[in-house]
């Protein structure tokens, strides 16, 4: 049912294309700044996209609504639903189970799942929940706090029961990827009940922790990887994000493949990216692809820079901020 989607929504794209407006096939939709949890060295916080403040002015479950009717028409057929902690946005999810035409993966720390949540995902086979976890239980809690990780083994026992398909996203850096592609390792995932594994490269949230990013050799044994995998468990879809540059001619962001809409409407090339001349309250999506500071990147080359691993847009936030400023 879903593919039967995919092609029409590709043939929306196709459509778009030949009138020279390129329709990128993912949207990251942050929904919240709210978190129940103080991860180390997350990016959210560091670019004051998360806090622990009472949310001002975020969008509402039915300005989300809108965007995804929007982001249907377009053709986009893959919404990561995002935050913050997702969870704490019910409302907006159930808003997403309307949407059987668009995937949406959930990424959450997996601990606010609960009877209606297991309920509304059972229902909804769309919603795809994708639990953070970094590894074993001493790295987890580490980073996540103590506990956490017993509760996301939980929330995959619960989820497995129920026969409702989940994934995990494991962020990797120059020190941990190893370990994360080790067969021991995915093959707990599998046991745990996993059918989807989000490679995400770790973003530095400042100069002091830009040594972690991934570079090219991380990259390229990644890549080798995955090709493996794939071929040895086909019961299991292994993704990476932000994907291989070189193989997609650079950076997929600010439009290329993907953009981000933040919870107060802001649109963002990358949730990494924290900038933005445009507010999905007062333009269509359509209009915010076409943004000034979304053209400029597009066009100006700044996504193609080859680089030394790491994130480009972080890279270049300098220029990036000049564009804003411009």
């Amino acid at each position: 049912k879903f593919a039967k989607h995919t092609r029409k929504a590709s043939a929306i794209r196709e459509s778009y294309s030949k009138e020279g407006q390129h329709i990128p096939i993912f949207l990251i939709a942050s929904i919240t700044s709210s978190c129940n949890l103080h991860c180390t060295g997350c990016y959210s916080r560091a670019n004051d996209a998360c806090n622990d403040n009472e949310p001002l002015d975020q969008l509402s479950g039915d300005e989300w609504e809108d965007i995804f009717t929007q982001a249907k028409d377009l053709g986009i057929s893959f919404i990561v639903l995002a935050g913050g902690e997702p969870m704490i946005r019910e409302d907006v999810i159930i808003k997403a189970s309307y949407f059987p035409e668009i995937l949406f993966p959930i990424f959450t720390n997996g601990t606010l799942l609960n009877n209606d949540y297991l309920k509304l995902f059972d229902e909804n086979r769309n919603l795809v929940p994708i639990f953070s976890i970094e590894g074993d239980e001493e790295v987890t809690d580490l980073r996540r706090g103590e506990g956490v990780y017993n509760q996301l083994l939980n929330s995959m026992e619960q989820m497995k029961r129920n026969n409702i398909i989940f994934g995990a996203s494991l962020t990797f850096t120059k020190g941990n990827l190893s370990n994360l592609l080790s067969r021991e390792y995915i093959n707990q995932l599998r046991d745990f009940g996993c059918k989807v594994i989000f490679f995400i490269e770790y973003v530095p949230v400042n100069e002091e922790t830009v040594d972690l990013a991934p570079g090219d050799d991380e990259r390229d044994l990644l890549l080798d990887e995955l090709e493996i995998l794939r071929k040895e468990y086909d019961d299991m879809l292994f993704l990476s994000f932000p994907g291989d540059e070189k193989t997609s001619g650079g950076c997929l962001a600010a439009g290329r493949g993907f953009f981000h809409i933040n919870s107060h409407g802001g649109a963002e090339p990358c949730p990494a990216s924290p900038y933005s001349d445009i507010n999905v309250r007062d333009s269509s999506l359509l209009e915010a692809l076409d943004s000034k500071l979304f053209r400029s990147l597009r066009d100006g080359g700044i996504l193609l820079d080859d680089h030394e691993g790491g994130c480009v847009l972080f890279e270049h936030k300098e220029d990036v901020e000049r564009i804003l400023n411009e």
